[in-house]
């Protein structure tokens, strides 16, 4: 697996002001090398990129699970039953007389879907990884691809992101 690096941003965020919790809760994730400096990695770059659309001091949640736990809250929260790759749950902002960081919300991302469409898209399980969480970070931030404008919008910014990573674009076509 290629290592990942973290691009600086022009004005770098405070360290203190970000946090980035990480929570395995599944069996398997050894699997994937350096998964929770991954997510770690992935989130901050993401925030990085967004610069004053993200509040100081703020905390983002990823959790990494399997398909089983991801499916019961696809299906709990978006009518799905089925596992998916990634889920994001944004947080409400809190009211201003509050003293604490903003929570932006969860990530949770599902081992077996993740390691299956690396395999399929001959991708390092780190490098998608990466690409999830920093796909999952723009939702809270509140970027979507419901339409298609959105989508390209988002997708570009994942590209950039995913770049000053050293990862390869990640909706490329394979070549021939």
């Amino acid at each position: 697996m290629a290592a990942l690096k973290l691009v600086a941003p022009s004005v770098p965020p405070e360290e203190d002001a970000i946090a980035i919790d990480v929570l395995v809760e599944a069996d398997g994730w050894a699997a994937v090398p350096d998964a929770e400096a991954i997510c770690e990695r992935a989130a901050r770059a993401a925030l990085a990129a967004c610069g004053d659309a993200v509040p100081e001091p703020c905390e983002v949640a990823i959790t990494l699970t399997d398909d089983a736990r991801i499916r019961v809250l696809n299906r709990e929260w978006r009518g799905k039953d089925k596992a998916t790759n990634v889920l994001s749950f944004p947080q409400p902002d809190l009211p201003d007389d509050v003293d604490a960081p903003q929570p932006l919300g969860d990530i949770i991302v599902a081992l077996e879907t993740l390691t299956g469409e690396a395999r399929a898209e001959d991708k390092t399980a780190g490098h998608h990884l990466a690409h999830l969480v920093v796909h999952g970070t723009l939702h809270l931030l509140g970027y979507d691809h419901i339409d298609e404008t959105e989508a390209e919008e988002m997708e570009a910014l994942e590209r950039r992101i995913l770049a000053g990573l050293g990862i390869d674009d990640p909706y490329a076509l394979p070549q021939d």
